[in-house]
């Protein structure tokens, strides 16, 4: 009988405690439509410096732009209040930019790693378009092969170049190049 009651107190207990949490993003699984969430993992809990470690209620591996912007866009819209959503690369950020307690974390490395080289004649200037989720040695190896190189490129080659670009990109080259975002000549913001 004691058995019964402390049981139904928890219940009790754990079913107030959910209704009056001031995190609305607690339920699961829900609607977002085409897009698929899924459940937090250990790496989109933590990063490089080991420093902080925030579990999100989701992970969102997109496979365009377009799957984040519908992700924002159902964020925007609906009654969930606020929201963090953070943007995750290789996971190098020391910390905890690229963690959302509570939010969701997207996946940036599950874009389409997509380089195209643009190889510019006399006089004119070559440049690479380039995916935020690709690595900065995936874009040195197809420069290469064409005959180019990065202007400036980071020390540590094994990172995202969207990562190091939403910090300003510095490296051994910013003496004489300037930083990495300087090196830009258009970004796609998605809203």
């Amino acid at each position: 009988m004691e058995i019964a009651m402390v049981c139904t107190r928890v219940n009790l207990l754990i079913l107030i405690l959910s209704l009056c949490s001031p995190y609305k993003f607690i339920q699961s699984p829900m609607d977002f439509g085409p897009l698929n969430l899924l459940p937090t993992t250990i790496a989109a809990s933590s990063d490089f410096g080991r420093i902080l470690f925030h579990s999100p209620s989701a992970v969102l591996k997109p496979q365009s732009p377009r799957d984040i912007s519908l992700l924002l866009s159902f964020l925007s819209a609906s009654s969930l209040g606020k929201v963090t959503v953070a943007a995750r690369g290789a996971g190098h950020s020391i910390h905890g930019q690229a963690q959302a307690l509570d939010g969701i974390v997207v996946e940036m490395r599950s874009l389409p790693a997509e380089i195209e080289l643009h190889k510019g004649g006399e006089g004119d200037v070559s440049y690479a378009d380039v995916s935020g989720g690709a690595m900065w040695i995936e874009l040195l190896e197809q420069s290469l092969k064409a005959g180019l190189a990065p202007r400036s490129w980071t020390d540590y080659l094994y990172i995202t170049i969207g990562g190091t670009l939403s910090n300003a990109g510095i490296s051994g080259q910013t003496f004489k190049h300037g930083p990495q975002i300087s090196n830009v000549l258009q970004l796609e913001v998605v809203t």
